[in-house]
């Protein structure tokens, strides 16, 4: 009976251990995750997959998923990469850790902005992030493109989904219910 017990709590430990990293990873992920969205993958990539919790191929099939979900991109993958590595208890603590370091720096930026946001350093500090930034939404799409072998053939869809959405302002909404459609027709019928 002792064992059976000492067992248990030794997993509770350890589980409770393991969501203690999991949202100090996180939380640092959402500190340091400027431009949001997919800008998020490269740091979730350096601190998840080097620890061996999940596999590249493991994290491209979430970053799937979570391109099809309703919400905040960064938040819905760490919720999915916590499930993966912790069950329910990592999905709940990635998920509060990309949120809590965003909400502080926010509120404390909200609290100051007045009398910094015509100052000359803070403005260049910013105008200088963007690039950044783009390079940090950049880098996963590639990643992407090379672990799913993309063809010629596969880039006609993004194409002409951008070309729709730049040239004729077509809604991403529409897009994105065009490309439902038109994935059921195309798997429906091949």
């Amino acid at each position: 009976m002792e064992t059976t017990s000492s067992t248990s709590a030794g997993r509770s430990i350890k589980q409770a251990s393991m969501s203690f990293t999991v949202f100090k990873i996180f939380t640092k992920i959402g500190m340091f995750t400027i431009g949001g969205g997919h800008a998020v993958i490269p740091l979730i990539e350096k601190d998840v997959v080097s620890r061996g919790w999940l596999s590249k191929k493991e994290l491209n099939e979430l970053i799937s998923i979570t391109d099809s979900l309703p919400g905040v991109f960064a938040t819905n993958l760490a919720a999915l990469v916590g499930y993966k590595i912790n069950g329910f208890k990592g999905s709940l603590f990635a998920a509060l850790g990309t949120i809590v370091a965003p909400f502080l720096i926010i509120i404390l930026l909200a609290l100051f902005f007045r009398e910094f946001q015509n100052n000359l350093y803070v403005s260049k500090a910013f105008k200088a992030l963007r690039p950044a930034v783009v390079a940090l939404i950049l880098t996963p799409c590639f990643t992407i493109i090379k672990v799913n072998k993309f063809s010629w053939k596969s880039f006609m869809v993004p194409l002409v989904a951008f070309i729709l959405m730049v040239a004729f302002s077509f809604s991403p909404v529409l897009i994105v219910v065009m490309g439902c459609i038109g994935g059921l027709i195309y798997f429906n019928s091949f």
